[in-house]
């Protein structure tokens, strides 16, 4: 027989993150740092409202975009949350998490050989996306020094004439950075220039501990060459939900809605019920859940210093990303003899992209608890190879 598969899905590496978790389920009494999800349960009230949604026989199909009360909530708490405006019923997309927007926000776009300018180390999905949508990722390796900020002089050097898309993900995973307004503006001023789109990926934006969240939307000339991308996953805990939404330009959203039309149809009906409760009463619980991670933040941050891992200060996100360079290893090696011999999974930095090599991601969204035992074990680990170095 012929080859009947795709090269170009074929040639696209798995997740770096789900072939290390498949090496960590075989260890026995590990004990994890390694999930990007919140450990809390969805509020109450917001599944409540799911249960009630189904007991009202409300388990049918709802329009392509959503719920229109969804998508007029969403467009509130944009305004009332991040200061930017958006048309319910022409420029907001509910989509099967924040994942499904971006794949098809890249189908909507692209045209074969058009570039993405992703800068890395990021979230696992863009890459393969914007492949998989015809496009040529453009990588930018982030710094270190910077706090893994995006620089003006970094987004000028990576444009080229086949550029067309920059895309951003602030507060970031797998780093914790984040971009400030004054950032935001020098790299707005860059876009606005050279014509460039900008998809944001703001899935994070409930958790910055430092200032307000900051969209790139909201700046002046940015609207219009913007797609904001959300969701209620990591603000709402509402993970196995899958519910996430698309703000843009009626013409792009017009097209999405097109893809997903034809792909997902509606997103569903539940959980767009149990978020229109999210987004009406769940300002308490994000500032309940942001308090507890920022008091885990602090607290690992503080062991890793205290046993002499260097790290940045993340100001956003549920993620430390510390330098692990000191020790002459691979991120992968690293995390494969931690897990070996003191049974903690981390995530190898290399599987965000290649700048993260020599980092590791730790994730703090778990109990204080499972930190303590995890970070005391981490402690043994790294006194042992400076003992040994």
């Amino acid at each position: 027989m012929r080859d009947f598969l795709s090269k170009k899905v074929v040639e696209i590496k798995p997740s770096g993150i789900r072939k290390f978790f498949d090496i960590a389920s075989e260890i026995k009494g590990a004990i994890s740092l390694g999930v990007g999800e919140p450990d809390f349960d969805t509020p109450w009230h917001i599944r409540e409202e799911g249960i009630y949604s189904l007991e009202r026989g409300k388990t049918h199909y709802t329009s392509n975009s959503g719920l229109k009360e969804l998508r007029t909530e969403i467009a509130k708490y944009q305004k009332r949350k991040f200061d930017t405006v958006y048309d319910p019923l022409k420029e907001i997309l509910i989509t099967v998490g924040g994942s499904e927007a971006i794949d098809i926000a890249f189908r909507a776009m692209l045209e074969p050989g058009d570039e993405v300018i992703v800068t890395t180390p990021c979230y696992v999905s863009y890459e393969p996306c914007v492949i998989m949508a015809g496009g040529i990722p453009k990588v930018i390796n982030l710094k270190n020094e910077n706090e893994f900020r995006l620089t003006k002089e970094e987004l000028l050097e990576a444009i080229t004439p086949k550029s067309k898309i920059l895309i951003m993900n602030f507060p970031n995973n797998p780093t914790g950075a984040i971009m400030e307004k004054k950032d935001l503006e020098e790299i707005a001023k860059v876009c606005i220039e050279h014509d460039l789109f900008v998809i944001s990926d703001e899935i994070y934006a409930e958790l910055s501990y430092f200032t307000p969240h900051v969209s790139i939307a909201s700046l002046p000339g940015m609207k219009e060459r913007t797609l904001l991308i959300n969701g209620f996953s990591k603000a709402f805990a509402m993970t196995g939900w899958r519910l996430g939404y698309a703000c843009g330009p009626e013409y792009l959203i017009k097209q999405m809605t097109k893809i997903h039309q034809f792909t997902i149809m509606c997103a569903p009906t539940a959980s767009q019920y149990a978020a229109v409760e999210a987004l009406k009463n769940g300002d308490d619980d994000v500032i309940s859940m942001r308090e507890s991670y920022d008091e885990r933040r602090r607290y690992v941050l503080y062991r890793l210093n205290e046993m002499g891992l260097p790290c940045f200060e993340p100001k956003g996100a549920f993620y430390l990303f510390p330098d692990i360079r000191q020790f002459g290893m691979s991120s992968d090696d690293f995390a494969l003899k931690l897990l070996n011999e003191k049974k903690v999974v981390v995530v190898p930095g290399n599987a965000f992209g290649e700048s993260g090599n020599g980092f590791i991601r730790i994730s703090y969204a778990y109990s204080i608890d499972n930190l303590k035992i995890a970070l005391n074990r981490i402690s043994e680990f790294i006194n042992e190879l400076k003992k040994w170095s």
